[in-house]
């Protein structure tokens, strides 16, 4: 079974009409004992850092992630979930759960197209992805594929190692990160159509290692 995680953060019927169409096993819990006994583990959310952090530590669910972190079972966080994931986020001066190094921070003022259009923020629409290395989730993925965003603020991890992909949006930022049996997504795959529901069905069959 996979457990979706339900900290008040919203997005969650959409991944479990996804993972169901895709026939796995899934469920909306804010059970502590249903996540840690799940053979892996989705962390979506949209809304603010500071707000999803409190609820987490109010529900005790941030040491549930971390302690399934360390068991090595496949873990996905999407939109606000890949931003948590790492120490620090600018959104709310936040601290968030430290599974990998590095900070979230908000994107600047006077972004600008290739072209001199200017770019809005949130970063809101359908966009692309670039591999920087190898991993089972974006297996199959190709340069034409296009996903659904809708972010101002985006992950910086300290070791360019855990970057998976980057997204340009009038600058390169990291769209997907990783770290051991963690992986991590800017944009809603749950949202972003046949590309989207191949990333979710990789990790679905993911055993959890570690791609370098």
């Amino acid at each position: 079974m996979i457990a979706i995680i339900d900290y008040k953060a919203g997005n969650l019927k959409s991944v479990e009409r996804a993972l169901k169409k895709l026939g796995f096993s899934c469920k909306v819990t804010r059970n502590k004992s249903e996540i840690l006994e799940a053979e892996r583990v989705i962390f979506p959310g949209v809304g603010a850092a500071g707000k999803a952090m409190e609820d987490l530590v109010e529900m005790g669910m941030d040491e549930a992630i971390r302690e399934v972190f360390r068991s090595g079972k496949p873990i996905l966080g999407i939109c606000l979930g890949a931003q948590v994931v790492l120490g620090r986020s600018e959104e709310n001066e936040t601290k968030c759960l430290g599974l990998i190094q590095g900070r979230v921070v908000r994107f600047p003022e006077g972004l600008a197209s290739p072209a001199g259009e200017r770019c809005k923020v949130p970063h809101m629409g359908w966009n692309g992805i670039a591999l920087k290395r190898k991993h089972p989730i974006v297996e199959g993925i190709t340069p034409a594929d296009e996903f659904y965003f809708v972010h101002s603020y985006y992950p910086l991890p300290e070791e360019k190692e855990r970057i998976i992909a980057v997204t340009e949006y009038g600058m390169e930022f990291p769209s997907v990160i990783g770290s051991r049996n963690l992986i991590a997504m800017q944009f809603h795959p749950e949202k972003s159509g046949t590309a989207g529901l191949r990333i979710l069905q990789n990790f679905c069959t993911w055993d959890g290692r570690h791609a370098e």
